[in-house]
């Protein structure tokens, strides 16, 4: 809907309208030539006055030549930001408590030696399902980030859960999806031996990770070994969720099983909150940590 013409615009529309009567009356007493030069005055005149009388769009913004044409680009990861769009308790539900020291924890049961021999392309394989382990040990499942990073963790009763927000190198991220994508396949199952020359069995499957942002992948990854002289086995579930050169995961589980609601709940508010921190806006509730 068009705004009422300003006030100058409607005299100089009002003078138009009567010159256009006298170019009438012009007409009728002699020659078609000057009413056809009246006429061409006038609408350009009118188009003049139309471009100086600014108009609204349907939402109320001002149209024309002022208006910024073109949707911004996402703003670059910041280190605030990062820390910004990190989930809290509220994000996650359950038991969840937030802890401010989930950057120390390291579990030994992933701490091991992948066996060559048991695979059938044997180096490259085994290479592969090595670095899914000292990735997962190491808190570094995508490589080191290229930009800004960020990490919380939560635990509830020996469970534990974590995420990181972080930049990327766009082909480094590339691949990295693609090599999570693969790794059911590529690290079925084998077998990988701790500094005691202990034997552990590790698991990996492919499962699900709600649709969002614009490339995802989702696994669980089973690890059969023994603890302080007792069997156990640790069960990690873990969501992966690309937004441009940024990358949302989230690692959640331990010995008494993984914690697959919880880690899709993480991806899914960790990509809402990155996405509205790289929209210039800021996530709430705000991080006990930040």
């Amino acid at each position: 809907m068009s705004r009422r013409p300003s006030h100058p615009a409607r005299l100089l529309a009002s003078a138009l309208a009567a010159g256009a009567l006298l170019t009438t009356a012009a007409c009728a007493d002699g020659g078609e030539s000057s009413g056809a030069a009246s006429d061409t005055a006038a609408e350009e005149a009118a188009r003049a006055a139309a471009q100086q009388a600014p108009t609204t769009s349907p939402s109320g913004s001002p149209t024309g030549s002022t208006s910024p044409s073109g949707s911004s680009s996402p703003a670059a990861l910041t280190e605030s930001g990062a820390k910004a769009a990190l989930i809290t308790e509220a994000d996650v539900e359950d038991d969840w408590n937030q802890v401010s020291d989930a950057d120390k924890w390291h579990d030994q049961l992933l701490a091991g030696k992948v066996d060559v021999a048991g695979f059938l392309d044997a180096k490259t394989d085994a290479d592969d399902c090595q670095k899914l382990l000292d990735g997962l040990y190491s808190d570094g499942l995508l490589g080191k980030p290229s930009g800004a990073s960020a990490l919380t963790g939560f635990e509830q009763g020996d469970s534990r859960l974590m995420e990181q927000v972080a930049a990327y190198d766009h082909a480094q991220l590339d691949d990295s999806m693609k090599w999570l994508a693969a790794l059911p396949q590529t690290c079925d199952e084998f077998t990988a031996t701790d500094s005691s020359g202990g034997k552990r069995t590790v698991q990996v499957i492919e499962t699900s990770v709600p649709d969002v942002g614009d490339a995802r992948q989702g696994l669980e990854v089973t690890v059969q070994g023994t603890a302080d002289g007792a069997p156990t086995t640790l069960t990690l579930d873990v969501a992966v969720v690309r937004v441009g050169d940024d990358a949302v995961t989230v690692t959640g589980g331990g010995p008494d099983g993984g914690a697959s609601d919880s880690v899709q709940r993480g991806a899914q508010q960790g990509t809402a909150r990155l996405k509205t921190v790289l929209a210039g806006g800021t996530p709430s509730p705000p991080s006990q940590f930040d």
